[in-house]
């Protein structure tokens, strides 16, 4: 199984939705969504609006691979579980974000932790569906566990590199 979320945004994220829809209908895996805002309502997989946080954690627990926006909250909560998250930033020129910092701190934080996989090009993702096991692999696992402090230590040194 594969689940998707947009996170709580206002801004709909409508080219992941659309994109996960459409793959979903041409594979024979289950793929739940959590579209929240997004003006588009999947045909081929299971979606809520909004779940609950245990719910949402049973999905990602129960998950092969788990797609998140770029949000850092987000792609982190993946990480204490124990996975490597696909991580599909939110961009300023498409209209789902007020600013493109979703780009930029998973490109930081990609470079910096190698433990996320990003990908800006939407038509990428199906290959890295398909190469996932491989490509996450490579990824250090070893991140992948809560540890708040030295997080956010990090977080506000890409936020403040952002604004140099």
């Amino acid at each position: 199984m594969i689940f998707v979320t947009v996170g709580t945004h206002e801004q709909s994220f409508d080219r992941l939705i659309d994109y996960m829809d459409k793959w979903a209908g041409e594979h024979d895996e289950e793929v739940v969504m959590q579209i929240g805002y997004s003006k588009k309502t999947p045909a081929n997989c299971k979606w809520y609006k909004l779940i609950d946080h245990d719910e949402f954690i049973g999905y990602e627990k129960k998950a092969r691979i788990v797609i998140t926006h770029g949000g850092p909250c987000c792609f982190t909560e993946v990480l204490k579980n124990g996975k490597i998250p696909v991580v599909v930033p939110r961009m300023h020129k498409r209209g789902e974000h007020v600013d493109d910092h979703q780009v930029e701190i998973t490109r930081e934080y990609e470079k910096k932790y190698n433990n996320i996989i990003v990908v800006e090009d939407i038509e990428k993702l199906g290959e890295v569906i398909d190469n996932y096991e491989d490509i996450a692999k490579g990824k250090n696992y070893s991140c992948a566990k809560s540890n708040n402090e030295n997080f956010c230590k990090a977080l506000s040194e890409i936020v403040d590199h952002l604004f140099e």
